[in-house]
């Protein structure tokens, strides 16, 4: 059985830094040395107080430590690590590439007031299993023990669970659309004749690189 750290270290790059940031966002919340109020999505606050890094930071937030925190930062680890070395093995730019779409998309539909979220972690990692369950439909699942199912259900699943729960429905939904959008564009739409209008342009391929941050995340 390995370590945590051999686990940590045997991780695919791209989960590897989002998951980590994720956890230290966290982390610098509970250390005092950052509040929510001051990355959060607050559109006034871009436009108006030019506050730019709001499009960017709101997106590494997944809450304070706890139950919820830990189900999420799982799924970045679970369904990411399948992804990036599943269908995207060897294709670390275009797993970088629907990342970057994914945070695009997302920002876009929160900017529609009945879409507004002040962080959007949460959706973006419902995007990665969104993604993942239509690359592994038929996949068993099994919730708490209770409900089996297929993986091309889970997301549907794990959406009714929140709303049992009391957590909001928006962020889920997000994550849903955001992750069939791209599904679509590079899955369904090629498939049925069309053109993939989603290919990775060449600045993500040069920047998923052996670039210095990702051979840091790799040691």
């Amino acid at each position: 059985m390995s370590s945590p750290a051999e686990f940590y270290h045997s991780l695919p790059p791209i989960t590897k830094a989002y998951g980590t940031v994720c956890l230290l966002a966290t982390a610098t919340y509970h250390l005092g040395l950052d509040h929510p109020a001051y990355i959060a999505l607050l559109y006034d606050k871009v436009f108006y107080g030019f506050q730019a890094w709001r499009l960017f930071t709101n997106l590494f937030f997944l809450g304070p430590f706890s139950i919820n925190f830990g189900i999420r930062l799982l799924m970045i680890v679970r369904y990411g690590v399948q992804l990036e070395k599943g269908p995207f093995d060897r294709r670390t730019a275009d797993f970088l590439w629907m990342m970057i779409f994914g945070a695009f998309a997302l920002l876009v539909l929160s900017a529609i007031p009945i879409f507004w979220s002040p962080f959007l972690a949460v959706p973006l990692v419902f995007m990665l299993l969104y993604v993942w369950s239509r690359e592994f439909p038929n996949a068993q699942i099994n919730i708490y023990g209770l409900v089996a199912l297929k993986a091309f259900y889970l997301p549907w699943a794990m959406l009714a669970l929140d709303i049992i729960f009391g957590s909001p429905l928006i962020p889920d939904l997000l994550g849903i659309i955001a992750g069939h959008l791209y599904y679509f564009l590079t899955v369904l739409h090629p498939l049925a004749g069309g053109k993939n209008i989603l290919k990775t342009p060449m600045w993500v391929i040069v920047g998923a690189g052996p670039t210095a941050v990702l051979l840091f995340f790799s040691q």
